[in-house]
């Protein structure tokens, strides 16, 4: 099978499972995969075709039929200006609010703006008259597109019908066009079983009202940035309620982390433990984007993975999920355990045995699998304590600004190595559970632009809140601006917390930091500045200081901010790599033993 071949395939099929019936179609050579796909669909009983000469009446027969029946309705076409004559029935369709799903054969990428027949910039085409849209690149023979391709015509179908209107799929093939007699393709193209969508929305992820979410005893939550401190505290509430072993990224409340499993990272990095332990189902909730022991769980092959989300493009970067739930699943629901609620493939207590009718509706409170990993958790917490976390390190001072900050504090994140540092070096903290501390990050993308001017905003927005920061050196190098204030500005009561490594510290606890590459890795990951953050300071009218105890940190941070000040740890970039191997050397010694 070729590469187009296949991945027309899967869109089509993926298509009939989310409920398209009707498929309009118009010839052409580049849309010729999409054109034998769905060919093969209506001969197998799953949809009807309607083929039409005429891209524009094309169209406006799709309109019709998803104007009368209220589904959404496919249309097909091959690349160039078949795409534009679309447009008028798309502008109804944005205005009548009608859900039509149109699929643009595209020429590949390398193609555009070079002249080549029948090629033009098609991704955009629509404008603003589309509710969501997506431009998939030409297929290549691999494994690791069939759940993106898949989850891709999720998205799309979810957006037509929850915004009621137009979506916009462009998709690019490369020669050949026809379906070949060739070699098996390296994975599995199936979708999920029993005909179901790769992904089932449940009430409209972000919007509508969604069922409670079934019970499966082994679940595992994490849980990411949900955008408000009371919505972490939410989500944490629902799964310690059902006693689900819980993963907190540090966001929103940092009390939503007092039921949360301490150095949550590390035991995901045991792997001998984990392959022990390994739960059923993961229920992410929320925005992930930290460890990537997370990321690879999410990954692990036959892991079922349900998201709960805020916002209707739910977060699911490695097209994983089976089911996405809105946020009112975890708002109002309560645990049930009926089977007709839960997927086809998830309906015992994964050992083969099916779960009593009567089970408590709490399951995983008395569950052994949950006291299991709340088990490793403790032994993980207290054989971190006794080995200690080394000072100075981005590690030590996370924690150490972490126990210290007031019980009013609103803390903004830095990217890169501070926000990871505070996630992988918390550990238990039960000892803060009574304080009200507001997490906040730029997470949207991540970046470390702006991020001086994001707590200054922050603190200036919420001025009944001691306002602090932790921040690399380059972070704040990125942003010096930041710290420039006009003398007739209003300026905020604001601590800013730097661990001054000198450079790039997170590429060193990367591929790129290992011992082989150092010498090449220095200049162009490393990139050191040599700035002087006291005489930065001192240019803006900034105060600074810097500590060079745990205990001076200490009391630097619970003096309650006053004016703009930088309070500086120097700390070695290259112990970067050696500190987060020592955290990972005791999760092994600790869990992985025999």
């Amino acid at each position: 099978m070729n590469p187009s071949t296949a991945c027309a395939t899967v869109l089509v099929d993926e298509l009939a499972r989310c409920g398209v019936r009707e498929v309009v179609l118009c010839p052409g050579s580049r849309s010729a995969p999409l054109a034998y796909a769905v060919q093969a669909a209506e001969r197998a009983g799953r949809l009807r075709l309607h083929v039409r000469i005429d891209e524009r009446s094309a169209g406006f027969l799709a309109l019709g039929l998803a104007k009368a029946s209220g589904a959404p309705v496919a249309v097909m076409t091959t690349s160039g200006t078949a795409v534009a004559n679309l447009h008028p029935a798309v502008l109804e369709a944005h205005h009548a609010g009608v859900p039509l799903v149109v699929v643009s054969a595209d020429r590949p990428a390398e193609l555009r703006g070079t002249g080549a027949n029948q090629t033009t910039v098609q991704p955009g085409m629509f404008g603003a008259a589309v509710a969501w849209s997506a431009d998939l690149p030409a297929p290549e023979h691999r494994a690791g597109q069939n759940g993106w391709w898949r989850s891709t015509i999720d998205r799309a179908v979810a957006a037509a019908t929850g915004a009621a209107g137009p979506v916009h799929l462009n998709v690019a093939f490369r020669d050949p066009l026809v379906a070949e007699d060739e070699a098996g393709w390296p994975e599995p193209l199936e979708g999920r079983a029993g005909g179901r969508p790769w992904v089932q929305v449940d009430g409209g992820a972000g919007r509508g009202a969604g069922h409670a979410i079934a019970h499966v005893e082994r679940t595992l939550v994490v849980l990411g940035d949900t955008g408000s401190a009371e919505r972490a505290r939410t989500a944490a509430r629902w799964a310690t309620d059902r006693g689900y072993p819980l993963l907190a990224e540090p966001f929103g409340a940092l009390d939503a982390r007092v039921e949360a499993l301490p150095h949550g990272p590390l035991l995901l990095e045991a792997e001998g433990w984990l392959a022990a332990h390994v739960p059923e189902r993961v229920v992410v909730i929320g925005r992930v984007t930290l460890a990537r022991p997370v990321a690879a769980l999410l990954r692990r092959p036959g892991m079922h993975v349900e998201v709960v989300s805020t916002v209707a493009a739910w977060p699911d970067p490695s097209h994983v999920a089976a089911i996405v739930h809105p946020w009112s699943a975890i708002q109002d629901g309560h645990p049930t355990d009926r089977a007709a609620d839960r997927p086809a493939d998830h309906r015992d207590g994964g050992d083969g045995a099916a779960t009593p009718a009567g089970a408590a509706l709490t399951g995983g409170v008395g569950s052994a699998w949950s006291h299991a990993w709340h088990d490793a958790g403790a032994a993980l917490a207290a054989a971190v304590a006794a080995e200690g976390l080394t000072w100075p390190s981005g590690l030590a001072v996370a924690a150490t600004v972490a126990s210290a900050l007031p019980d009013d504090a609103l803390l903004v994140l830095g990217s890169s190595n501070p926000v990871r540092d505070l996630d992988l070096g918390l550990g238990v903290m039960s000892a803060t559970g009574a304080r009200d501390v507001e997490v906040l990050a730029n997470r949207g993308l991540a970046g470390i632009d702006g991020v001086v001017s994001t707590a200054v905003g922050a603190a200036l927005a919420r001025p009944e809140r001691a306002a602090y920061a932790l921040l690399g050196d380059l972070t704040v190098v990125h942003d010096t601006n930041g710290l420039t204030i006009g003398p007739g500005e209003p300026r905020p009561d604001l601590t800013l917390v730097v661990v001054n490594d000198d450079g790039g510290g997170i590429f060193a606890t990367l591929e790129y930091g290992a011992p082989e590459r150092a010498v090449e890795s220095e200049r162009v990951f490393g990139t050191p500045t040599g700035t002087d953050l006291a005489a930065l300071c001192a240019a803006h009218g900034v105060a600074h200081t810097t500590v060079t105890t745990t205990a001076a940190l200490v009391a630097a941070v619970a003096a309650r901010p006053r004016g703009m000040r930088v309070v500086e740890v120097r700390v070695d970039r290259a112990g970067h790599r050696e500190a987060h191997a020592r955290l990972r050397r005791v999760a092994f010694a600790t869990l992985d033993v025999g």
